[in-house]
């Protein structure tokens, strides 16, 4: 039997305009979606869907990687590297590759991003807030605001959001630039973890692997692990 690991990619939308928005960062879907053949093989004990995605067809899990983050470089260097021993070794290749990225690589893939609108019932003074913030954030800069929000509550988020975009606006545009490439490191390892199925990593290199989620979550929000 064929598992999928295009169930935690997001379903086919056409990009929205830009209005009000979350923080949390999603990637425009790609066409289609991406099925990893079930086989497994591997180092002994990886958790079945680092297994899946280091088997996969490379053109499957290019376009997989592409939905982490949208630099083809990187979605190359990280599927031609394949097989991965374990999730710290995938999330120190993506580190690698995303700080490699061109300046014309990076302005691709922060073109790349977009916002999901606010949930109803988001009260209007923060529509109001936050279009005023990113109008004035790109408006400077040139492209949109980028911010990994992992381990930041979900009832901190907007402020932590309006703090940020108000504090950055006051870089120059290089300072700025290398900001917004962490972010979008950061992005793309919790991406990475989200579509692996992946939970609790933390700094020595240890995991805490869950079920995925099967209710079409996207990579990059901000929901929990469903329970085991």
């Amino acid at each position: 039997m064929s598992s999928q690991l295009s169930q935690h990619l997001p379903s086919i939308r056409t990009r929205r305009p830009r209005g009000p928005t979350l923080p949390a960062h999603r990637l425009p879907d790609l066409p289609g979606r991406v099925a990893i053949p079930g086989q497994s093989r591997g180092a002994p004990g990886a958790p079945p869907a680092l297994e899946r995605f280091n088997t996969a067809p490379a053109e499957d899990a290019e376009r997989a990687l592409l939905a982490c983050l949208r630099s083809l470089r990187w979605a190359l260097r990280l599927s031609g590297h394949r097989p991965y021993p374990d999730l710290p070794s995938l999330l120190a290749a993506s580190d690698e590759a995303a700080y490699d990225l061109s300046p014309e690589e990076l302005t691709e893939a922060l073109a790349a991003e977009s916002l999901p609108a606010l949930p109803d019932g988001t009260y209007s003074a923060a529509h109001t807030a936050l279009n005023a913030a990113h109008t004035a954030y790109e408006t400077k800069f040139g492209h949109v605001f980028v911010i990994c929000l992992d381990g930041v509550p979900e009832e901190e988020a907007l402020d932590r959001v309006l703090e940020s975009i108000r504090s950055r606006l006051a870089n120059d545009p290089d300072d700025e630039r290398a900001v917004a490439a962490e972010e979008l490191r950061r992005l793309a390892r919790e991406r990475l973890l989200a579509l692996l199925g992946a939970r609790g990593y933390d700094m020595y290199g240890s995991a805490t692997w869950t079920r995925p989620a099967t209710d079409g979550s996207t990579p990059g929000t901000r929901d929990k692990a469903p329970p085991g």
